[in-house]
């Protein structure tokens, strides 16, 4: 029996149909004795503060109010989960950098979200969100720092670059690709996208969707 490789369409159409169900939020949590229990595979939505976390989440699941959007940074304060039609949980993390809180509460976020990112069985990939404006920045590369030492891989999405122009997208993959060339847990793909104009949004769903358990996805 021959072995059949799925082709770019064939993936993109298995994406389009799994964000295509009913996406809902089922749990936050602040604290790590309030995780969900794990069950499903999960995608964590990691980044700086205002790169565009909710928005992406929005985008890709098609729901303008699925996660929520500020334009304060910081406001997402807890871990949140959302079940994909019972076959992927997308999760919300709090952005680090900039935010409107105490210095106790900054570190208390992020020490829950490094403690979740490094031990949550049912983690498939964290993807890890740079503004295509600025880059790479200081913040994350602790971050990936971290995650090598865990040996838990991570996937750089580009957002927001309907703001830059194409030679500028194209100079920051090369400085981003550069960098990721240090890091063993690094995915080499990188992803643009905008959520504005939904640009690399359906080349996403399908690199999210091939991590789904093989019947999960129908």
């Amino acid at each position: 029996m021959a072995l059949h490789i799925q082709t770019k369409q064939e993936s993109v159409e298995l994406g389009r149909r799994l964000f295509a169900g009913e996406c809902k939020f089922f749990a936050g949590s602040n604290a790590l004795e309030n995780l969900p229990i794990e069950s499903l595979p999960e995608i964590a939505f990691a980044g700086r503060s205002n790169v565009g976390k909710s928005s992406l989440i929005n985008a890709l699941t098609r729901q303008s109010a699925l996660a929520r959007i500020s334009k304060t940074p910081g406001r997402t304060q807890q871990i949140n989960f959302f079940d994909l039609s019972n076959k992927l949980i997308l999760v919300d993390l709090p952005g680090y950098g900039y935010a409107k809180a105490s210095k106790s509460k900054i570190s208390g976020w992020t020490q829950l979200v490094h403690t979740y990112l490094k031990g949550r069985p049912t983690l498939h990939r964290i993807c890890l969100l740079i503004d295509a404006r600025h880059g790479i920045k200081p913040s994350d590369k602790t971050l990936m720092a971290t995650l090598d030492q865990a040996a838990v891989v991570y996937q750089i999405i580009l957002t927001k670059i309907d703001k830059v122009s194409h030679q500028e997208i194209e100079t920051k993959k090369n400085e981003i690709s550069l960098v990721l060339n240090l890091h063993p847990a690094g995915h080499p793909e990188i992803i643009e996208t905008s959520s504005r104009n939904f640009s690399g949004i359906p080349k996403l769903r399908a690199s999210l969707a091939a991590l789904a358990a093989p019947d999960q996805v129908s």
